[in-house]
C-alpha cells in the first residue's frame, strides 16, 4: 500500500485546496491571508461595494501581488511578458559524460555579472 502526504489548506471550515507540497500549501495560505486582509481594507473604505464584489477584487490583488507591487513602485504596468503567470521550471534534462566534455570545449568564459543597481533610500 503506498502513503501520500496532502496538504490541505482549510479556511472557515471549508477545504479551499489540496497541494503535495507544504511550500505550495503554505504559498496559498499566505495569499488567502492577503485577500481577507484586502477585502477588510475595501470595506472599511468610503466605496460604497458589497462584500461579494470586495471577496473578487481582493482575491485577484492577492493573486496579482507582483503586478501590484510593480505599479505601486513604477506607476505603470510591467511590461506584457512580466504579466503573464510564470511557467513552472523544469529540470534541466540529464546530460551524458560525452555531452558533458563536448560542452566543456565548446563554452565560452562566462561574462562577468553586472553590477547591482542601488536605490536611495529616504529615513523616516
Amino acid at each position: 500500500m503506498a502513503v501520500e502526504t496532502k496538504f490541505v489548506v482549510v479556511r472557515k471550515g471549508e477545504e479551499k485546496m489540496t497541494f503535495a507540497n507544504k511550500k505550495e500549501a503554505d504559498a496559498y495560505d499566505k495569499m488567502l491571508d492577503m485577500a481577507d486582509a484586502f477585502t477588510d481594507w475595501l470595506l472599511q473604505s468610503e466605496l460604497e461595494i458589497d462584500e461579494s464584489l470586495a471577496e473578487n477584487i481582493a482575491l485577484r490583488l492577492a493573486e496579482q501581488k507582483d503586478t501590484v507591487q510593480h505599479i505601486l513602485r513604477t506607476s505603470k504596468l510591467p511590461e506584457e511578458e512580466a504579466v503573464k503567470a510564470p511557467v513552472a521550471q523544469t529540470e534541466e534534462p540529464a546530460v551524458t559524460e560525452n555531452e558533458e566534455a563536448a560542452e566543456e570545449t565548446t563554452e565560452e568564459p562566462a561574462a562577468a555579472p553586472a553590477p547591482k543597481k542601488t536605490r536611495a533610500v529616504k529615513a523616516a
